[in-house]
This record gives structure tokens, sequence and C-alpha cells, in this order.
């Protein structure tokens, strides 16, 4: 039977294993790439799989799913963006991928992770791109669609892609200091969001089928009861 460690137990082998300097750093990068696994493991699940699905938010409550849509699409370059920054900016530390070459004793094994760090850091500026100039800051040529440049070109394949990238980095430390492999993805499949529209669908199901006894005049007491204060 496979034994899961605890989240504790990650911790400290990392630490064990890493060093004071390097375990924490190589930890928390971990964990964040593993929130942000889960969190677009959601939004493709409510919006990236069925059309089906978007149809259903849709019906239930359009506008609210638009921006829930847009929140988590927003969100999630911008938590890209930031694993790939500066080590340093405006004067201040930064958690990101390019915090680990330095922190690696062996020359052979930084210069590799200093390529995988490039190639996240390539793949990532779309990501930049939305985050300086739409997410964090409204450039205003932009926004008044005067600008010659438009925001980078951004999609669910960018972002799986860029994913990978940072992804990589990650795991091949994991590869050479803990001879295991870690799988991301898979780490970020709780079914959250297949609840949601599962709940969802019996909602709207049972709205609509009101709506009909309504309009036959087939009312019954449930059908006019004042809803529930939530």
């Amino acid at each position: 039977m496979t034994r899961y460690s605890s989240a504790e137990e990650v911790r400290k082998e990392h630490l064990d294993t890493l060093g004071p300097d390097f375990g924490p750093v190589y930890h928390a990068l971990y964990n964040e790439c593993t929130l942000l696994h889960i969190k677009w493991h959601q939004y493709v699940e409510l919006y990236g799989t069925k059309p089906e699905r978007i149809n259903l938010l849709n019906r239930a409550a359009g506008l609210f799913f638009r921006v829930v849509q847009d929140t988590l699409w927003e969100d999630t370059l911008l938590n890209i963006a930031r694993l790939v920054d500066p080590p340093i900016s405006i004067g201040k530390d930064n958690l990101t991928v390019q915090r680990l070459p330095p922190l690696i004793v062996d020359v052979e094994f930084r210069t590799e992770i200093q390529g995988l760090v490039n190639a996240a850091v390539n793949a990532t500026a779309f990501a930049r791109d939305w985050r300086n100039r739409h997410i964090a800051h409204r450039d205003l040529t932009i926004a008044l669609e005067e600008g010659p440049k438009a925001l980078s070109p951004a999609s669910r394949k960018h972002v799986k892609e860029a994913l990978h990238a940072v992804s990589r980095v990650l795991q091949r430390v994991n590869e050479f200091y803990f001879n295991s492999e870690v799988r991301f993805d898979i780490i970020a499949e709780p079914n959250d969001a297949i609840s949601l529209l599962y709940v969802i669908q019996d909602g709207v199901e049972a709205e609509e089928q009101r709506q009909q006894r309504l309009r036959e005049g087939k009312i019954e007491p449930d059908d006019i009861q004042q809803p529930r204060e939530v």
C-alpha cells in the first residue's frame, strides 16, 4: 500500500537533505508550485474542458462565473510571473526559481539547473507582460486602445507550457537530490470543481422544474416559499 508523506514530513525531508539555506527556498517553491497547479486544475475543469460546463455556469450565474473566470486567469498569470522574477527587486528579496542555482554546490548540476531556469524565464515572458501592463498596472495606451503594442498572446496552451517549464526546474532538483519523481499535475487533482458543477447542475435543474410548474399552474408548497437566508 502506498504511503503518502505528510506536509511536515515533506518539509523535514527537504530541509534535512538540502540544508538550512537551500532547503527552505526549495520547499517554499515546491509549495508555491503545488498550489499553482491546484488553482490551474480548478480553472481547466470549469472553463477549459467542455462547452457544456460553461453553458451550465452561464445558466446558473453567468456574470458571477465570468468574474471568477477572469480572476482565476489573472491570478494564475500573476503567480507564474512571481515564480520566475529576479531574486531581488526594489531592494527586496523574492521567492523565485532564479534563487536556486547559486545555492547548488555541484558545478555541473548548477549549470544544468541554470539552463532550466533560463528556459522557464523564456516560457513565462507572456505572463510577466500581462502582470506588468494589465494586472499589477493598467497600461494607459492599452486601456485606451491607442498603443501599437498589444499584450503578449496568452492562452491555456501558453500557461500549460509555462507550468511545465517552471515545474521542470523543481522536478530536476527532486530527481538529483531525492532520487524520486514529483508530478505537480497529479498532486493538483482535487475534485472540488467537479463537485461544484454537480451541485450547480442539481440546483439549475431544480429551479427550471420549479419555473415550469409555475407556468403550468402546478404549484407545490415549496415552490412559493421565501428563499432561505444563506
